[in-house]
């Protein structure tokens, strides 16, 4: 089942068009990886899926329901069924952990507060940090703030769990603590997942699938084997981390490697 749908999605700001035509399906229970270089417009792509853009022209459908127009009347009751971890986490400064993951359930859940303190404490413990309530998040440190984050995303009990950039700023162990939260939240809540990184360890540990935005458009869509393998050398020179794209191996004649390098304005090729 497509759990969400991006047809032809379509965003400019002022004279900047960000997203040319993105077309890209994802399935039920997946995690779906966005890679791309910065200012590609991957976080505006979620911001698309929690509709907190609306597009130029194409469509965004989420489980079913189109949430692109400005006529939809269920957009609220969507958003309950997604979550977004932030880049910094956005916790609220003023409140110890225990309240940032209670503000919402109080806002949108109205439960007992015996039952907000038991759920809290839940999803503490799931992401790692059991007893930490009363921690102020000026005492956490970057990996325990995205973790703090993560269980007040998950306290929602969403269908859909948004990342942007999740290990940006970790150091490598850290990081790949979040990628095992991604996965571990996968696998006992059963979520789809996208997550939008630089970050090709992490990329390459937690997807299902990978597609690579450039320039407004999807130029690939598959699983981490077949982007390694992938003859695009767009994608060779984003994989590899390497402005100058070392491209044995990549094509199987020089006239092959010249049409590429015509057809995507690439410069930047030196022989290895």
């Amino acid at each position: 089942m497509v759990m969400i749908k991006m047809e032809h999605l379509k965003r400019h700001f002022k004279k900047l068009e960000v997203l040319r035509d993105v077309n890209l399906e994802i399935e039920q229970g997946e995690t779906m990886v966005i890679i791309g270089r910065s200012g590609q417009g991957k976080s505006v792509i979620l911001k698309h899926i929690m509709g907190l853009l609306m597009p130029d022209g194409g469509r965004v459908i989420v489980d079913g329901q189109e949430i692109s127009s400005p006529r939809q009347v269920n957009l609220y009751e969507i958003r309950k069924k997604l979550g977004m971890l932030f880049q910094g986490a956005a916790l609220f400064d003023s409140m110890p952990v225990g309240e940032n993951l209670a503000f919402a359930l109080r806002e949108h859940r109205h439960l007992p507060e015996s039952e907000i303190k038991k759920i809290v404490a839940e999803k503490l413990e799931m992401v790692g940090l059991r007893g930490i309530e009363n921690k102020m998040p000026s005492e956490l440190s970057g990996g325990m703030k995205k973790r703090v984050g993560l269980a007040r995303v998950i306290a929602m009990n969403p269908e859909v769990i948004l990342y942007d950039e999740p290990t940006t700023g970790l150091d490598p162990i850290t990081a790949d603590t979040i990628n095992d939260l991604i996965i571990d939240m996968k696998q006992k809540l059963n979520v789809t997942s996208i997550v939008v990184t630089h970050d090709m360890v992490s990329a390459y540990k937690v997807c299902d699938r990978i597609a690579m935005l450039h320039e407004g458009v999807i130029i690939f869509k598959g699983t981490a084997n077949e982007l390694k393998a992938s003859r695009d050398a767009r994608v060779q020179q984003f994989i590899r981390g390497q402005r100058k794209l070392m491209y044995e191996g990549t094509f199987a004649t020089d006239e092959e490697r010249v049409q590429y390098t015509q057809k995507f304005n690439i410069t930047d090729f030196a022989e290895q």
